[in-house]
């Protein structure tokens, strides 16, 4: 792993906690200790891509945004509050997705200054073209029913779902800093990190020339920053080494244990009439098969989450 990165803490940290968490902050070097990255995220002034009317102006009709798992009282307030968005296709939605959510709650709390008061999934909408792609309604639906019968803290936000037109990430973003930090004032007066969460085959595009919008990726990476959780084959080291101007706002969390589970494979399995069953949520199961999901043919998908930015 190239230095300069956040590195996940060795994988004894699931069997035993730490004595003190501030113990395993303190032996981060301080060349690349979270802390500092905070530190300086809290003395910066966000300037947003869309506009506080731009943003309200784009609110589906009977828009509500979800906040029923959003702690806005801190337990350890000598950290920042943070907020993990996670864009997505979600067609369907699967366990890896659900434990990326996890996954990235163990490692901000071990190994960060962070404290996580709220994760949400931000399904695209119909506008994002892309073969495979159930109706927004419908992956919104599974999104849903997944995180409230398998979480305790993953919402769903509509917002994105529901648009009639693409909207790129870097707007997304905006969104939850104005919901959240403008509209709700942050957590206890104090602003609220927003970050992006997403798999490494995600990060991997942006590392990619004229995949992603310049502005667009400085925006992402260098006003909120993102986590990023391993995925099989892809050469991390080289999609980072691409992103090293934002290597302080970039968080990168190792697999303990492997998932290469993927929407595509889950669609796969279904044209073929082969059993789901343990690759996502049972509940999701009975949705799709009510519903006739995924039965047409979409070989040519490629399931990278949002990966096209530029129009």
């Amino acid at each position: 792993m190239r230095a300069g990165f956040r590195l996940f803490s060795p994988p004894t940290y699931y069997y035993h906690r730490p004595p003190t968490p501030p113990l395993w902050r303190l032996s981060t070097p301080r060349s690349n200790n979270p802390f500092a990255a905070s530190a300086a995220a809290r003395s910066r002034t966000l300037t947003m891509v869309a506009t506080p009317e731009e943003i309200e102006a784009m609110a589906p009709p009977g828009y509500s945004f979800p906040e029923h798992r959003l702690r806005l009282q801190q337990s350890e307030p000598d950290r920042e509050p943070l907020v993990l968005v996670a864009p997505g296709s979600y067609s369907p939605i699967t366990f890896l997705h659900l434990r990326m959510a996890v996954m990235a709650a163990d490692y901000v709390r071990y190994n960060t200054n962070f404290e996580l008061i709220g994760s949400y999934l931000s399904p695209v909408s119909d506008a994002y073209k892309k073969r495979g792609l159930a109706p927004a309604c419908h992956r919104r639906r599974m999104c849903e029913i997944a995180a409230e019968q398998t979480s305790r803290f993953l919402m769903v936000d509509p917002w994105e779902a529901e648009q009639t037109a693409y909207v790129p990430t870097a707007v997304v973003l905006d969104h939850f800093e104005h919901e959240i930090n403008v509209k709700r004032g942050g957590c206890n007066g104090k602003r609220v990190r927003i970050a992006v969460l997403a798999g490494a085959d995600l990060i991997n595009t942006m590392s990619q020339p004229g995949v992603w919008s310049p502005s667009d990726l400085r925006h992402i990476l260098g006003d909120f920053g993102a986590f990023v959780l391993e995925r099989a084959g892809v050469n991390i080291d080289e999609a980072l080494g691409n992103l090293k101007e934002y290597e302080d706002q970039i968080y990168y969390i190792p697999q303990v244990v492997p998932n290469d589970v993927s929407s595509t494979k889950i669609r796969l399995l279904l044209r073929r009439n082969m059993s789901i069953d343990y690759l996502i949520p049972a509940e999701v199961i009975k949705y799709i098969d009510e519903h006739g999901l995924y039965n047409e043919d979409d070989t040519a998908t490629n399931e990278k989450g949002k990966e096209k930015e530029v129009q």
